[in-house]
């Protein structure tokens, strides 16, 4: 039996790091597993805020790539400021009151001069490419997955040219992300992410979401389907590391300027200054980047000689990070808007046998995960007396040497199990 052909339109994939890319990257590993061959569309040379060369290794070896040049901004934005550009290509933006002219100058082209995102210059040409690629080689189903948002206009193009099957998946909510907010977005631009938001919702032949919440926001929009995919977990097998001989709670991911938890720096000041044991055992690790606002509030709670600033790692490293910590921290920023965000780490986070510690908004998605697979705590940036007993308890397991988490029903959110679920949308 012949495989079936879908084509994959994305614009994260290896060399780049961070989540964006790791959601694909393993469907495309197991859809073959399922009697489908994807085909994958990529720029040739993208600006990606970062690099994990690990994941290069992860690409199937047969598995065809396209590739066409993109023109990007953000490289013609290092004229300006190198560091300014980097950063918010990262997402990482400082709040309106610290913020420099020229990140406030960045902020407001990106957002009113390149609708949706910086990479809307890639639409034509993708369009006119694959064009002729569908024609010559008989595709009947596309995928396209967001953010970048770009990415969907190019399909919402190619299915007004072709009879095509085309599935829009949206890893990220588009109009109500939290940093849209920070984009300084005029009356006529905020118009045209709605407009455009519509079109694509409404022109998919099927929508494919990361969370509950940004289902129930997308069935206001559209009558069009929607199956809430999740990201998930692949097994790792990394046996070469030891728990950590400190009493480590471990963030892995960036600390953007409103992710600070500053109740959780309040709570292991406070318990630092009570519990001379604790004091001498307590390390925060921070893996990955963070903001200069988070820097400064961990500061002010004087926890600086306890804090181990890690910086980016590889994927790989990053998974072996998180076996041997004690605590995983999970901070998610405390709005409304984020209640939908589930981030990719969350599900390695469940399968390395170390207890979660999450802080964000109510009704997060993350809540119900963390409950449902008993693999953490989950509080609101409120809950300062309940966030100091758990991690008191934690301490004295860690002391007697059997602090572990006891996790239950994760096999559906494998990523083999996942992209059986995907197989039977196409």
């Amino acid at each position: 039996m012949d495989k079936k052909k879908v084509l994959i339109i994305a614009y994260y994939w290896p060399p780049a790091g961070g989540p964006g890319v790791q959601r694909w990257l393993k469907f495309v590993k197991y859809l073959l597993d399922f009697n489908i061959e994807p085909i994958v569309y990529i720029p040739d040379n993208p600006s990606y805020p970062l690099i994990d060369e690990s994941l290069s290794a992860e690409v199937p070896k047969d598995l065809t790539i396209l590739k066409q040049p993109i023109k990007e901004p953000y490289k013609l934005a290092n004229v300006f400021s190198r560091k300014t550009s980097k950063t918010v290509s990262r997402g990482i933006i400082s709040e309106n009151k610290k913020q420099s002219l020229i990140e406030r100058f960045m902020l407001y082209i990106r957002g009113n001069y390149f609708v949706p995102d910086a990479r809307v210059g890639w639409v034509k040409p993708s369009v006119r490419f694959l064009s002729n690629y569908i024609n010559k080689n008989d595709i009947k189903t596309i995928i396209t997955t967001g953010p970048p948002h770009s990415m969907h206009l190019i399909g919402l193009q190619l299915k007004k040219k072709f009879e095509l099957k085309w599935l829009a998946d949206f890893r990220d909510p588009w109009t109500t992300i939290g940093y849209h907010k920070q984009l300084k977005l005029t009356n006529k631009s905020q118009a045209k992410h709605k407009t455009l938001e519509k079109e694509v919702l409404n022109g998919a032949d099927q929508i494919i979401v990361t969370s509950n919440v940004t289902n129930t926001e997308f069935e206001n929009i559209t009558n069009k389907p929607i199956e809430v995919i999740t990201n998930g977990y692949d097994y790792e097998p990394i046996t070469d590391f030891a728990l950590d001989a400190k009493f480590t709670l471990s963030h892995i991911g960036s600390l953007l300027s409103k992710r600070n938890p500053k109740v959780l720096w309040q709570v292991t000041q406070d318990l630092i200054q009570e519990n001379e044991s604790f004091a001498r055992n307590f390390q925060l690790n921070l893996v990955g980047a963070v903001s200069e606002d988070v820097l400064l509030s961990i500061r002010h709670h004087n926890l600086s000689n306890h804090v181990n600033n890690i910086g980016y790692v590889s994927h790989k490293e990053s998974v072996k990070l998180q076996k041997q910590s004690q605590v995983l921290l999970l901070i998610e920023v405390d709005s409304e808007e984020t209640r939908c965000i589930i981030p990719g780490k969350l599900f390695e986070y469940m399968v390395s046998n170390r207890p979660i510690i999450a802080l964000g908004p109510k009704g997060s998605d993350v809540e119900q995960i963390i409950k449902e697979t008993n693999t953490g705590h989950y509080f609101l940036y409120s809950d300062y007396d309940a966030i100091k007993k758990v991690i008191l308890d934690h301490y004295e397991s860690y002391k007697k040497g059997n602090l572990q988490s006891y996790a239950i029903g994760l096999q559906k959110y494998s990523r083999k199990s996942l992209t059986e679920v995907l197989s039977k949308l196409l």
